[in-house]
């Protein structure tokens, strides 16, 4: 009993700590590697540095063909902004908001309690724009991909100028080994120093993957930490608590003997 107790807390503890089974290093014909990620493991924490460059990278790249529906602009104070840097940041989005007291919508600047703004107002215009493609939302992106972070940073770091000797290419199809099928619609986002970091980085298309992945771990699990924190705790706790139970349980038994 006492050994099954004690596989109990652990698993308790450790189903607040993980978050999920490890995903696949490579399926359905997609080649990718796995990458050492600072919010990995029991202790796995954000690194703040990383975020903000992150977020740089999905402002100036990612947000024009990409939403983030899920997160608002108050969240980005949970990962290093101050408020008034959140509040920069959420005016330059234009919002459409209303009926107003006509009954007509009008557009005003965002708020921190707006969610980031899609750069499309309906999936047919995103549709549109991007010669029939439907640019995915990537609040959950790296959740909703098997591979989970390795496959989001190998897929931006997968492009080539020209696909293998013998591969016909479809038009408009650009080749990714990180792909399944190694032929995706979305040309070539990042590329050497597309951007220049606020915080002095070298931006090689490597940092930049990276960084843009570590920001989109955190907006697909923004509660990350904050589990795993819970997850120690309660994993001390129960071991105390088995600690206590058991003494307990000697020394009533010591008596019966």
């Amino acid at each position: 009993m006492r050994k099954v107790t004690l596989l109990l807390v652990i698993a308790i503890g450790f189903g607040l700590l993980s978050g999920g089974p490890r995903p696949a290093i490579a399926a359905g014909g997609a080649e990718y590697e796995h990458q050492e990620w600072t919010f990995n493991g029991i202790f796995g924490r954000f690194d703040r540095a990383a975020l903000r460059r992150g977020h740089q990278v999905y402002r100036e790249v990612c947000s024009a063909c990409h939403g983030l529906k899920r997160i608002a602009y108050r969240n980005l104070m949970d990962i290093g902004f101050s408020e008034e840097e959140a509040k920069e940041i959420a005016a330059e989005a234009t919002v459409t908001d209303g009926p107003n007291d006509e009954g007509e919508m009008f557009d005003r600047s965002g708020k921190l309690s707006d969610r980031f703004v899609s750069p499309f107002p309906n999936d047919q215009a995103a549709r549109y724009s991007n010669n029939g493609a439907l640019p995915p939302d990537l609040s959950l992106i790296v959740k909703a991909r098997k591979g989970g972070a390795d496959y989001l940073y190998s897929l931006m770091t997968g492009y080539a100028d020209e696909a293998p000797e013998g591969m016909e290419m479809m038009d408009g199809m650009s080749y990714n080994r990180a792909f399944p099928g190694h032929q995706i619609a979305m040309p070539q986002p990042l590329y050497e120093d597309l951007i220049e970091y606020e915080d002095g980085t070298p931006a090689s298309v490597e940092q930049q993957a990276k960084d843009v992945t570590t920001f989109l771990a955190w907006a697909a699990e923004p509660e990350l930490e904050a589990r795993k924190s819970l997850g120690l705790k309660v994993l001390l706790f129960m071991i105390l608590l088995t600690a206590m139970l058991y003494a307990v349980k000697r020394r009533v038994w010591s008596k019966l003997h």
